[in-house]
């Protein structure tokens, strides 16, 4: 998030209703600061191997799927065509790419390693990625429409830019309340994702749940 508000990439000045990482410390640090977590990362999920005695295989797996879901097959990628086709006619096709590569990658992996580690079989595994990457997706669908009519005070940042930068957005391509159809849909399916998981996974239906009604 810190590289996401740089001026480079959408040039946001707020976030969670404080200044962003380079309007307090500059560029130069903002950068260095996410280079910094993201590493971070990386090194917290090796330390697991050392520390906590994980499971070797399995955290080898999470940390193959984590820096897939990061880097240019996932959250990179999908950041470059989001920037690279600023300004350009609206196609359902691109902005699928967009935001199932730079938000839902990430998010599947994050619920997918969770399953791994806890040592789920493979089709739990297999339901909860088909869940994460539901979920994320209907996320960036709801950021797309907060940005159109979100409260700024409410959600701690502006709004108005994806249209000022000619992004390629749900509600660009599809419309306010089309994006929220298909949003409802994703969110249902997801949820079905989780029918051969017993009670333990309400948690994630409640999270699927909350993102049809978020308001920051």
């Amino acid at each position: 998030l810190i590289h996401d508000d740089l001026p480079a990439m959408d040039n946001d000045d707020f976030r969670r209703g404080k200044p962003t990482n380079h309007k307090v410390f500059g560029e130069a640090v903002a950068l260095l600061a996410g280079d910094g977590l993201l590493t971070l990362a990386f090194n917290l999920m090796a330390r697991c191997g050392v520390e906590e005695k994980a499971e070797k295989t399995a955290l080898l797996r999470v940390i193959d799927l984590i820096a897939s879901a990061a880097g240019y097959k996932g959250m990179v990628g999908g950041q470059v065509v989001d920037i690279s086709y600023e300004g350009k006619d609206p196609d359902p096709t691109v902005v699928d790419y967009i935001h199932t590569h730079k938000t839902g990658a990430l998010i599947a992996a994050s619920v997918t390693a969770g399953t791994i580690l806890a040592g789920g079989s493979e089709e739990e595994v297999q339901s909860i990625n088909r869940y994460g990457q539901q979920i994320g997706l209907a996320f960036q669908i709801a950021d797309d429409i907060l940005n159109i009519e979100g409260d700024r005070n409410v959600i701690g940042k502006g709004t108005g830019s994806d249209k000022v930068r000619g992004k390629i957005t749900y509600p660009s391509v599809f419309g306010i309340t089309e994006s929220r159809n298909i949003q409802r849909k994703l969110v249902d399916h997801a949820i079905e994702s989780l029918n051969s998981l017993d009670e333990r996974a309400e948690p994630l239906r409640d999270l699927a749940r909350y993102i049809i009604n978020r308001k920051t």
